[in-house]
C-alpha cells in the first residue's frame, strides 16, 4: 500500500534526521541552534528524497529473502534495520558533515575533513541502526492499525489460515 510507504518514509525521515542532527551537532563540540536546524532541514530533505527514490520495503524484503530469513523471525527485524541503516546513514551523514565543514571553515576554523567524517559516520551508523531497529516496527504497526494491512498479503506475524 503506497500510503503506508509514504507515511513510513516521512516518519522515519523525521526521526532519523532529528536524532542524527542532534547527535552530530553535539559530538562536533560546536553546537549552535542555527547549525542544528540547518543540519536538520538538510538531512530531512535528503532522507525524504532517499525514501522516495529507494523502495525500502521492497529492498528490505528482497534482502531478507535472499539471506534466507522468514517474515516471522526476529532476526528479520535486525536485518531490515541494518539494510535501512546502510542505505540512509552514509548519504545523510556525508551531507551533514560536508555542510558543517564548509560552514566552519568559511568562518576560519581549522578542521580536518576525514577525521570529522569518520567520527560522525561511526556515530551515525550506530545511532541510525538503533533508531531503525526501535522505530520501524512501532511506526509500521501504528500505520497498519490506521490503514489496515495491504490487500492480498498477510502482515508480518499473521497467518493466512484463520
Amino acid at each position: 500500500m503506497k500510503k503506508i510507504g509514504i507515511y513510513m518514509n516521512v516518519l522515519m525521515s523525521i526521526t532519523l534526521s532529528l536524532f542524527l542532527s542532534l547527535a552530530n551537532s553535539m559530538a562536533s563540540g560546536h553546537f549552535t541552534v542555527s547549525g542544528f536546524f540547518l543540519s536538520l532541514a538538510v538531512s530531512f530533505a535528503i532522507s525524504l528524497a532517499v525514501g522516495f527514490i529507494v523502495p525500502m520495503h521492497k529492498v528490505g524484503t528482497a534482502a531478507c529473502r535472499k539471506a534466507g530469513l522468514s517474515q516471522e523471525d526476529y532476526s528479520t527485524r535486525f536485518f531490515e534495520a541494518l539494510i535501512s541503516d546502510i542505505i540512509y546513514t552514509p548519504v545523510m551523514t556525508f551531507s551533514m558533515v560536508t555542510m558543517e565543514y564548509m560552514i566552519a571553515t568559511s568562518h576560519g576554523a581549522r578542521l580536518e575533513y576525514l577525521p570529522m567524517l569518520g567520527k560522525s559516520l561511526l556515530l551515525s551508523f550506530i545511532l541510525g541502526y538503533l533508531l531503525a531497529l526501535l522505530f520501524m516496527p512501532i511506526f509500521r504497526d501504528m500505520l497498519l492499525k490506521k490503514f489496515g494491512p495491504p490487500r492480498g498479503r498477510p502482515h508480518i506475524g499473521e497467518t493466512t489460515i484463520k
